[in-house]
């Protein structure tokens, strides 16, 4: 591998990745979020800390709408070379420090200008969404197996009060995605919002059980430093108190703020990721192993640049482990007509959202509803509107 990216496999095989360098400018999304109060310290002008949302919810998907898709991929040949190029771990691992940086830059921003309520929320949910992207870089350094990446992943979840995501997402999500017993999987017919109150208090409970049950079967108590959720808890209860001491109450609605709507960007993605999608469930009564076709992807440019690859969804259920860089486009899989911006507020207009993905959903089960992860309550009312049958019954 040379300089300009280029990875030369055994077999000969040349892959020059054209993104390397751009994964760089990731840096930049955490600074949005003091772009605003900047703005403001040099303009006295509220309105231009509110700028952000319009970057997120129109300017993001106006991008992915221009620059269109890529569905370039690395060759398998090469991708132990991409894994191995510490280049690119080093990019997530710098967005930590960044990430933590801009929270308390505007936590100290609303504790010392005088504020309007207005203009107090717009930086709260601004650091808020900062903290959903913290979310997905903890996700990419989560997922690796070294000490160091596990615990900049802890770090970067604190603010957003997420710590459990890691014990939730990697040995509860991985393990039980596009079933009913998955609180992360999203069913037909089920609204975001119906699925936020299933899915956050699910995501809860579930870590507190993994992380029992590991303990348990090492002999440990559950109340024990090596307990990982509760060392997850008081990361974020010692961040929050520091801030606290440091710069007053005037902090305390900020932080709440900013952790509910971090996990609310979480959410948001896990309803996008394997709406309606079912996993077959085998005789002996297991589920059959994850399938590509068992996630939405998406190969929009500017969001997979965005959240690192991860809308290639279907490659990273298949390698938990594999870095973004490395993630592939596969053709034939359950595609969204957007990126994840896009397919944000899509998710928060239920009627629009049913109309469009319930479409897409019956398109690549072919209305077979032994494919489909239907909501229990809508199952007779959806089975008679799209006329759903068992293939064994046609």
């Amino acid at each position: 591998m040379n300089k300009a990216g280029t990875f030369v496999a055994k077999d000969g095989t040349v892959y020059v990745d054209r993104k390397r360098y751009l994964w760089l400018f990731s840096l930049l999304l955490p600074c949005i979020a003091v772009t605003g109060p900047l703005l403001y310290i040099a303009s006295n002008r509220e309105y231009l800390l509110w700028l952000f949302f319009l970057s997120t919810y129109i300017t993001f998907p106006l991008m992915d709408y221009l620059l269109g898709e890529d569905k370039s991929s690395p060759p398998t040949s090469v991708i132990d070379l991409l894994e191995a190029d510490m280049y690119y771990r080093r990019i997530a691992r710098l967005n930590v420090p960044v990430i933590i940086a801009a929270f308390i830059f505007c936590a100290w921003f609303v504790a010392s200008y005088p504020l309007s309520l207005s203009g107090y929320l717009a930086v709260a949910l601004l650091a808020g969404n900062i903290g959903g992207y913290g979310i997905n870089i903890g996700h990419e350094l989560g997922h690796k197996r070294n000490k160091l990446d596990t615990w900049l992943a802890k770090i970067v979840l604190a603010p957003a009060a997420y710590g459990h995501f890691l014990i939730e997402h990697n040995r509860g999500h991985h393990k039980h995605v596009a079933t009913p017993q998955d609180t992360a999987s999203a069913q037909m017919g089920e609204s975001i919002y119906r699925f936020a109150l299933r899915e956050l208090p699910g995501a809860i409970s579930r870590a507190w059980s993994i992380e029992k049950r590991r303990l348990g079967k090492a002999g440990k108590p559950v109340w024990s430093p090596e307990n990982e959720y509760l060392q997850a808890m008081f990361m974020t209860l010692a961040f929050f108190t520091v801030l606290v001491v440091w710069l007053g109450l005037a902090v305390v609605p900020y932080l709440g703020i900013c952790a509910c709507c971090s996990m609310w960007q979480l959410t948001s993605a896990n309803y996008i990721e394997h709406y309606g999608l079912l996993r077959q469930k085998l005789p002996e009564g297991r589920y059959e192993q994850i399938q590509p076709h068992h996630s939405w992807n998406s190969d929009h440019i500017f969001s997979n640049w965005a959240l690192f690859h991860l809308q290639r969804h279907s490659d990273h259920h298949a390698n938990a482990t594999r870095s973004y860089q490395a993630l592939r486009h596969f053709e034939g899989l359950p595609t969204l007509p957007s990126g994840y911006f896009g397919m944000y507020t899509l998710a928060y207009l239920p009627w629009l959202w049913f109309k469009v993905m319930d479409k897409r959903l019956l398109q690549v089960t072919g209305g077979d509803i032994s494919k489909i992860n239907i909501l229990a309550q809508k199952r007779k009312k959806l089975i008679k509107k799209y006329q759903l049958a068992y293939q064994a019954l046609i």
